[in-house]
């Protein structure tokens, strides 16, 4: 496994911890930036991964920037997934989108690196339905970027 695949996952399990702090990812950046900084550091060591390795660096940037433009990522997660609220959307899956739709719309990376990455986590992680899910959702991002870009 790569060190991109392992720092998605890394920043995968800590929003997803993040989620059982309540409500810590919908509050101020401030806030959340502490809980993340102290979970993402707690997960990392368990898995012996050091804070000054590229891998923790990648996970936290991720995070980080997720953050930053939470309001837009999750607006945009919103308008492509027709007849599920934010709310209905398994946790895990969520935070899986967040991050790939963060990577979409704020990385140079190739729309298809990000939603295979984001399904190969999903079916390590996730329920079988979620990487159709998962996959529908960033696909219908993925055309609305190309068209906007033409």
């Amino acid at each position: 496994m790569g060190m991109r695949r392992k720092g998605r996952e890394i920043a995968v399990q800590t929003l997803y911890s993040l989620e059982y702090l309540g409500s810590v990812i919908d509050q101020e950046a401030p806030d959340f930036i502490e809980h993340f900084s102290d979970k993402l550091l707690e997960i990392t060591a368990s898995r012996e991964i050091q804070s000054e390795s590229k891998i923790y660096g990648f996970a936290h940037e991720i995070l980080e920037n997720l953050l930053n433009n939470l309001i837009e990522i999750d607006k945009k997660i919103q308008e492509h997934s027709l007849n599920w609220s934010m709310d209905r959307i398994a946790k895990l899956d969520k935070c899986i989108l967040r991050i790939a739709t963060y990577e979409m719309l704020f990385t140079e990376t190739a729309p298809a690196v990000i939603m295979n990455e984001a399904i190969e986590i999903a079916k390590k992680y996730c329920s079988e339905s979620s990487g159709k899910f998962i996959n529908g959702i960033l696909n219908s991002i993925a055309e609305e970027s190309r068209k906007i870009k033409r």
